[in-house]
């Protein structure tokens, strides 16, 4: 059977998909509706193995308050570019900056899950003016992420033993797409609250997602960003990220976590407080590592709370 192309996540709907070039490579997104000149920018960024429609309850719940609502696939993923480099912080930072710029704003709230998260946190640093505020789902600081695998057992035997067998060479490749994906479905398995799986939106979901992560080029692409996250660490590139990364954000910060998240702890997320001072920290019970998926109506509660002026 032929690799899906690109083109096959532009799923219909109320949202418009656009082509937006930034930092030098074209980015799919989409949004809904035509937003007023006016109307304040939400960036949505979605994590490992995921996509733009990650993001599906979210676009329609803040576009019809009144905001412009993106969601973007980040570089490699979905129907963005996927150039074999670009896979770093600083890198996926400017992603974003360029991102705001070329959609003709002076800044934007961002909301990111997972890896998306991380970027967020990485944009708001470096180049805080164009950022208003952050919202996270289980996304934690990058350095409380690393004091928490180097120093709590329970976290970092839930996140060291995948991400270490990342590093390895076209393994990982053909772990993610072989069986049409079906690594894709284990870990959103593995990885939600119990109620999930039984939810009608399930099977669209993981379907969706393992087609996703067989269009040519992604998989390697999603397994770059962890690579770099790693092996960045022993590395001088690493250690200046890191640096950049060692400050307290003064902007508005939300952090949403679902209280049976296997995969990122509650005690990792409470570590970012030291990084956001102003850290909100928003428990949606009985669901796990996607409460954007599994619990939109208390998420989207939450988000346009603190999108508030």
């Amino acid at each position: 059977m032929a690799p899906p192309d690109p083109s096959t996540v532009r799923f219909d709907g109320p949202w418009i998909h656009r082509d937006i070039h930034a930092n030098g490579i074209r980015f799919h997104t989409a949004e809904v509706g035509a937003a007023a000149p006016e109307a304040p920018l939400v960036i949505l960024l979605h994590g490992f193995a995921d996509f733009w429609w990650s993001w599906r309850h979210q676009l329609t719940a803040l576009s019809s308050e009144g905001y412009r609502a993106v969601a973007v696939d980040l570089r490699g993923y979905g129907d963005s570019d996927k150039p074999p480099r670009g896979y770093d912080g600083w890198t996926l930072a400017g992603d974003i900056a360029g991102l705001i710029r070329a959609m003709g704003y002076g800044e934007a709230t961002l909301v990111g899950h997972a890896d998306g998260g991380l970027v967020c946190w990485a944009t708001a640093i470096l180049h805080t003016r164009l950022v208003r505020s952050i919202a996270l789902v289980s996304s934690p600081h990058p350095i409380s992420l690393k004091q928490a695998v180097l120093r709590d057992r329970h976290q970092r035997r839930a996140l060291l033993p995948p991400f270490v067998s990342y590093q390895l060479p076209w393994r990982p490749e053909r772990r993610l797409t072989r069986d049409e994906g079906a690594e894709i479905e284990r870990l959103i398995r593995e990885r939600s609250g119990p109620g999930w799986v039984d939810n009608p939106e399930f099977e669209v979901v993981h379907s969706r997602m393992r087609s996703a992560i067989q269009i040519p080029g992604t998989a390697h692409c999603t397994l770059e960003y962890q690579r770099w996250a790693f092996r960045s660490q022993f590395r001088p590139d690493g250690s200046r990220f890191m640096a950049a990364m060692d400050q307290k954000l003064r902007m508005p910060v939300l952090h949403i976590h679902g209280d049976l998240d296997p995969y990122v702890l509650a005690d990792t997320v409470r570590r970012s407080h030291q990084f956001a001072p102003s850290q909100n920290l928003f428990t949606v019970t009985g669901v796990g590592h996607y409460a954007h998926w599994e619990s939109p109506e208390r998420v989207n509660a939450a988000l346009l709370d603190h999108l508030k002026p």
